[in-house]
């Protein structure tokens, strides 16, 4: 029912907001890959909530527990379930939500959809949710690293009007790790993280761009037709909440240009491999990965949940308002950084292995 993605590597996630606990369950990860808690823990401590002043207030730890398909810090190419126990759940502050709808949240379409929703939290629409992604994404990216030494970065690119210039091509994780608004520009950061401090004290909320570059991609990854790369990478990063749009390489600055200034011209460079002297079709020609980097943008809009008074209505057809209470992020785009390299990885992950599943068994046996 929409739970699960991926082909080969497959996961699904489970758990609400302010449930239990959430997770994930990913299929198909091949067998003796090093594995560690650490590892996942790592990147589930870049996504939870409460690392800054910048970000929602709730203290989430996110320890993450492996609870099957590893044994002796190895995988067993069995499912691997991996879970995380919400502690700072306040379902109080959502009794009010109950009734009413918040405007531009999942709350009228659950109604519609099921008849029934779990309010507390936004449950399954929460970004919660994405924890599993992120945990499985951990995953992913140890694969890609080993097999390939692929790499994947993701960092701010903008916040409303204030927009970084930022080469895809060195950008380093320790450069985007070090500011809170995960910016690699430090002057651009510093804008960034004002304008969102006077926004969460005037209890609205503000959106902006994640720009992902994926560094040493296989050439070959992706299908012709409609499984294209890019447009697996477009759905990975579509689905998650609160993103609005996806462009990759020179995307819709590209309708401005004419043929002979967008073509990537090729070149034989000094190894003897066929390379391209520009890279506005992202890394991706003709749905299939052609070994340059891959990059990408996502949109994410203002956070739906804000403490200011707004028109609605209730699930009885009665107009009221609203003012949201509970702890939201007045911007998404700091902890949505973990997020968008976790679904890049879970994506090429899976085409991966449908490469090696389809195009090398003929390198054997034919």
């Amino acid at each position: 029912m929409g739970n699960s993605f991926g082909r080969l590597f497959r996961i699904s996630t489970f758990g609400e907001s302010h449930g239990g606990g959430v997770g994930v369950v990913v299929d198909g990860c091949p067998p003796r890959l090093e594995i560690s808690e650490e590892e996942i823990q790592f990147e589930l401590d870049r996504r939870k909530p409460g690392q800054s002043r910048i970000v929602t207030p709730r203290r989430e730890d996110d320890i993450c527990e492996i609870v099957s398909g590893v044994f002796e810090g190895k995988t067993l190419g069995t499912p691997i379930a991996i879970l995380v126990r919400n502690k700072d759940a306040r379902s109080q502050d959502y009794s009010e939500m109950s009734e009413k709808f918040r405007p531009s949240h999942a709350d009228a379409t659950y109604e519609a959809k099921y008849g029934i929703r779990n309010w507390k939290g936004g449950g399954r629409s929460s970004a919660r949710e994405t924890i599993g992604r992120v945990a499985a994404g951990a995953i992913a990216k140890k694969i890609l690293k080993s097999v390939a030494n692929t790499e994947i970065i993701g960092y701010v690119k903008r916040i409303k009007d204030i927009e970084a210039t930022i080469d895809p091509d060195t950008v380093t994780l320790d450069e985007v790790e070090s500011n809170i608004v995960r910016c690699p520009s430090a002057a651009d950061a510093e804008k960034m993280i004002e304008l969102i401090d006077r926004i969460r004290r005037d209890k609205d909320s503000i959106g902006g761009v994640v720009e992902c570059v994926a560094r040493n991609v296989p050439k070959g990854l992706g299908e012709p037709v409609f499984d294209k790369l890019e447009a697996e990478l477009a759905k990975a990063m579509l689905s998650l909440p609160a993103s609005k749009g996806f462009e990759i390489g020179s995307g819709f600055a590209g309708t401005l240009l004419t043929g002979s200034e967008h073509n990537d011209e090729y070149y034989i460079d000094e190894s003897g491999d066929i390379r391209t002297t520009t890279n506005r079709s992202g890394g991706i020609q003709g749905g299939i990965s052609n070994g340059e980097n891959i990059i990408i943008r996502v949109a994410f809009k203002p956070t739906a949940t804000i403490g200011k008074e707004q028109k609605t209505v209730t699930k009885t057809g009665e107009e009221t308002t609203l003012a949201a209470k509970g702890r939201h992020d007045p911007c998404v785009l700091p902890r949505a950084v973990p997020m968008v390299e976790a679904m890049m990885a879970l994506v090429l992950c899976d085409h991966l292995l449908r490469y090696q599943g389809q195009c090398t068994v003929s390198d054997r046996f034919f």
